[in-house]
C-alpha cells in the first residue's frame, strides 16, 4: 500500500457563522468559511486548483464551485455521509502526490435548523426520496437516524453489559469541553443524572445521547509538503489515513457492535507508523454517545466490549487521560448533518496550540475519525506537527 505520510499538510481552516443562521444560505456559509480558511493560510482563491465538496443536492459540488468562482483542475464530491471530509482529505493528499493539483479546498455547509424553522425540513421517516434498501426498515418504524443507532446501543448493552450511565459519561465529557469553547451551542452544567433524566428518544438513547441540530459550515485547505513550508501557519501534516464502508442500511450491517472504523483505523495507523498510545488528541464523530464508544473500541483505544468501562471516571473530559472531542463535539458544540469537517478543524487547531482554555498541553498528534450513514462508513485521519 502506498504511503501519503508527510506528503501533504493542512495549512488553513475556517468556520462560518454557526448555530442558527436564518439570514444566510448554505452557499453563503461555505463562502464565509472558505474566506476565513484562505486568510488563515495566507492564500488567495486563485491558489486553489483542487476542489472537494459534499452535499445532498444534485451536482451540488459544481454549484458550490461556481458560486465560489473556482474552476478546479481536480474535483471530488464523494459522499459517504458524515465521514466525507476525512475521505476527502485522503483523496486530496493522493491527488497532490499524483500531481493532479497542488492546493485543495475541502468545504461544506448546511442549514437544517434554519430550514426547519422555515418549514422546509425533510423528515427522514416520511420524506422522499426513500433509498431502496430502506423499504425493509422505514415502513416498520425503523426511521433514521436515532432508532438505527439505538439498535447498535441495545446490542452492545446486551452483548457486553454496557450501561446508560456509561454512555452518559460521553455526553458529560463533551459538555465539559464545550464549556471551554466560546463558539459552542451548549454551555452550562451537565451531569450523568441530567442525561438519564432527559426524554427517551429510542431506547436506550435519550435526548442528551443525541447530537444537536445546527447551521454552519467549514473549510479546510490542504497543500503539498513543499508549498506548506512557506505559508502563514505551522503545517499540520497528514501522517496516515484510511477509509472503509461495509453496508448501506443498518439491516445490512455485518455486526452491530463493529463499525468500519476497525478497518479504516488499521490502515491509517499502518501508514502513519503509529499506534493508539501515540495519539494525544481524539476527535471522534459523536452523532450519538454510542458512536464514540464503538469508535474507541474499533480504533484500538480499548478492547472490544470494554468501551463502557473505558469512558468512566471522566477519562474523555478536560484533565482526563484521553482528551476526546475537545471542542464539545456534535453533542454540545454543533451538528449540521455531516460533522466530519469540524473534526479536522478542531484537530488542526489543537496541534497548532490555538485552542485557548481547552488546549491540550503538548499535543503533537491527533486522530480524527468520521462516521457516515447508519454506522456505514468510516474515514480515519492521523495528523501531526513537527517538534518546535
Amino acid at each position: 500500500m502506498g504511503s501519503l505520510r508527510k506528503k501533504a499538510a493542512i495549512v488553513g481552516v475556517g468556520e462560518s457563522d454557526l448555530g442558527y443562521t436564518p439570514d444566510k444560505t448554505f452557499l453563503q456559509l461555505i463562502a464565509q468559511a472558505t474566506d476565513r480558511a484562505l486568510n488563515d493560510a495566507g492564500l488567495r482563491k486563485g491558489d486553489i486548483d483542487g476542489f472537494f465538496s459534499a452535499g445532498w443536492l444534485t451536482m451540488e459540488s459544481i454549484m458550490v464551485a461556481e458560486y465560489l468562482g473556482i474552476q478546479p483542475s481536480y474535483s471530488d464530491n464523494t459522499l459517504p455521509g458524515g465521514s466525507a471530509f476525512e475521505f476527502h482529505l485522503e483523496h486530496a493528499a493522493a491527488a497532490i502526490v499524483a500531481g493532479l493539483c497542488e492546493t485543495a479546498l475541502i468545504c461544506y455547509a448546511e442549514t437544517p435548523l434554519a430550514d426547519r424553522k422555515r418549514g422546509m425540513g425533510r423528515s427522514f421517516a416520511t420524506g422522499a426520496p426513500q433509498e431502496p434498501e430502506e423499504q425493509f426498515e422505514i415502513p416498520y418504524g425503523q426511521w433514521v437516524p436515532i432508532p438505527t443507532y439505538a439498535l447498535a446501543a441495545q446490542r452492545h448493552m446486551y452483548q457486553y453489559g454496557t450501561t446508560s450511565e456509561q454512555l452518559a459519561e460521553i455526553a458529560v465529557a463533551a459538555r465539559a469541553w464545550a464549556n471551554l469553547n466560546p463558539l459552542a451551542s451548549m454551555h452550562g452544567p451537565l451531569t450523568i443524572e441530567d442525561v438519564l433524566a432527559s426524554p427517551m428518544m429510542s431506547k436506550p438513547l435519550r435526548l442528551r445521547d443525541c447530537c444537536l441540530v445546527s447551521d454552519g459550515g467549514g473549510a479546510v485547505i490542504v497543500t503539498s509538503a513543499e508549498r506548506a513550508k512557506d505559508l502563514r501557519k505551522r503545517p499540520v501534516w497528514v501522517l496516515g489515513c484510511g477509509e472503509c464502508h461495509t453496508h448501506r442500511s443498518i439491516s445490512g450491517m455485518p455486526d452491530l457492535t463493529v463499525t468500519p472504523a476497525k478497518y479504516s483505523g488499521e490502515r491509517a495507523f499502518r501508514m502513519a507508523g503509529l499506534g493508539p498510545s501515540d495519539i494525544d488528541v481524539l476527535e471522534l464523530y459523536d452523532s450519538f454517545t454510542i458512536t464514540v464508544l464503538l469508535q474507541l473500541e474499533d480504533l484500538g483505544f480499548c478492547p472490544k466490549g470494554e468501551g463502557g468501562r473505558f469512558v468512566e471516571g471522566r477519562r474523555l473530559a478536560p484533565g482526563g487521560q484521553r482528551p476526546t472531542n475537545t471542542g464539545g463535539g456534535g453533542l454540545s458544540f454543533l451538528h449540521t448533518g455531516m460533522f466530519g469537517i469540524f473534526l479536522l478543524i478542531e484537530g488542526t487547531r489543537q496541534l497548532r496550540g490555538e485552542c485557548g482554555d481547552r488546549q491540550v498541553g503538548g499535543a503533537r498528534t491527533a486522530l480524527c475519525n468520521g462516521i457516515g450513514g447508519s454506522l456505514a462508513s468510516s474515514g480515519t485521519v492521523i495528523l501531526g506537527v513537527d517538534r518546535s
